[in-house]
């Protein structure tokens, strides 16, 4: 099961993008915030964390963590729950880093061990 089904309940839509290439805007014209911006450029509350969910699906070393979650708090992605180890934890905050709208990484609810 990958991250996105564990999580969100939902299944990877054929169009989904980590990186939006263009600015997304709403239904009155507006610009929609980076963290808000959906897996296929649609508003969502949660954007920013479903797109690093999806980035984590996409790498596929990670499969096999099922104790860690993703939130988000506006622009900061937060991690909590477990994870085997520090490095895994490094090249996860390195992933999450680099999804657009993700202006930092916390991971002060996350165990190493």
């Amino acid at each position: 099961m990958g991250w996105l089904q564990k999580l969100f309940g939902m299944e990877k839509p054929a169009d989904a993008q980590v990186n939006p290439e263009s600015v997304s805007v709403d239904e009155s014209g507006e610009e929609i915030p980076l963290e808000r911006v959906g897996l296929n450029g649609e508003y969502d509350q949660s954007g920013l964390a479903k797109r690093v969910t999806l980035a984590f699906d996409e790498d596929g070393q990670f499969d096999d963590i099922d104790s860690l979650y993703v939130a988000q708090l506006g622009s900061t992605v937060v991690l909590k729950g477990q994870v085997p180890s520090q490095d895994i934890l490094d090249e996860m905050v390195a992933i999450a880093s680099e999804v657009s709208g993700a202006t930092d990484v916390n991971t002060d609810q996350v165990t190493v061990g």
